[in-house]
């Protein structure tokens, strides 16, 4: 869930108006303590989501794996015609949803912001029925969603490698202890990670909370962070786009067939 950041800094990593309606009163937080490591990675992935969609031309799909209280569609500034969909257990969001509107929280203008709940039991037919394309470019993001088990976590990634073209990316945190529960006596946090995920079509890298720290000029917060930060890029062609070069080919091989009949 998305928190609204004015920690001990000059400046902010991040402002969120919306996030104080989502959170009961009687909460406390310990920010430096809790949510270091966390306002970090929400930058990380935030930069990243606004990067790539203002270089994508044409349809910019992008679909948010959250836990239902994700404030990213309404707070970030998201270029005309962007598509967003949300995969998130439906409960939450409808209660999120409304919340949020009473505080006037809207989506960007001339965007779409589209859900699809988690407990669907085709995400992918959801998502198309939505008005997915596999044959446009998506960035996909995973923060705060509700995983687990590793099988959880790998039917994601296989939704992902069907749907997000060649090229596509695929960012966010996971779970430490995914790794923690699979990784063997010669196997590394690395290794497993990237067994993992090029197991599914994606070449992984893991982002250092540290160097994303140094890089906003930040200093990192003491303490241990259950959360893995990584970067992925679809390595294979989505199922979309392998139904669109089949369909072409075999209109190619027919027309082939056809003249050749006509010459004989």
């Amino acid at each position: 869930m998305s928190m609204s950041l004015l920690l001990a800094y000059a400046e902010p990593l991040f402002v969120d108006p919306y996030a104080g309606c989502l959170v009961a009163p009687n909460v406390q937080m310990d920010i430096k303590q809790c949510s270091h490591h966390y306002c970090l990675a929400t930058k990380f992935i935030d930069d990243k989501l606004l990067r790539t969609v203002n270089h994508i031309d044409g349809l910019k799909q992008v679909v948010l794996l959250t836990d239902g209280m994700d404030t990213r569609p309404y707070r970030l500034s998201w270029p005309t015609s962007t598509i967003i969909f949300e995969i998130s257990p439906e409960r939450v969001f409808k209660r999120a949803a409304e919340k949020l509107g009473g505080v006037g929280a809207k989506i960007p203008r001339n965007c779409l912001f589209l859900h699809v709940p988690l407990e669907s039991s085709d995400i992918q037919q959801s998502l198309r029925a939505k008005g997915f394309n596999g044959n446009q470019p998506s960035i996909w993001a995973i923060q705060g969603h509700p995983v687990v088990t590793l099988a959880n976590f790998e039917e994601i990634l296989f939704i992902v490698s069907n749907l997000a073209m060649n090229g596509c990316v695929f960012l966010g945190e996971l779970p430490a202890w995914l790794a923690e529960t699979e990784i063997g006596i010669k196997s590394s946090t690395r290794q497993w990670m990237d067994k993992l995920f090029m197991s599914n079509g994606f070449r992984v890298d893991m982002i250092s909370y540290e160097d994303v720290a140094m890089n906003l000029g930040k200093q990192l917060a003491a303490g241990r962070y259950k959360n893995i930060l990584f970067a992925a890029e679809q390595l294979r062609f989505s199922d979309d786009q392998m139904e669109t070069w089949r369909s072409e080919f075999q209109r190619v091989e027919e027309q082939g067939d056809e003249e050749g009949f006509e010459e004989l």
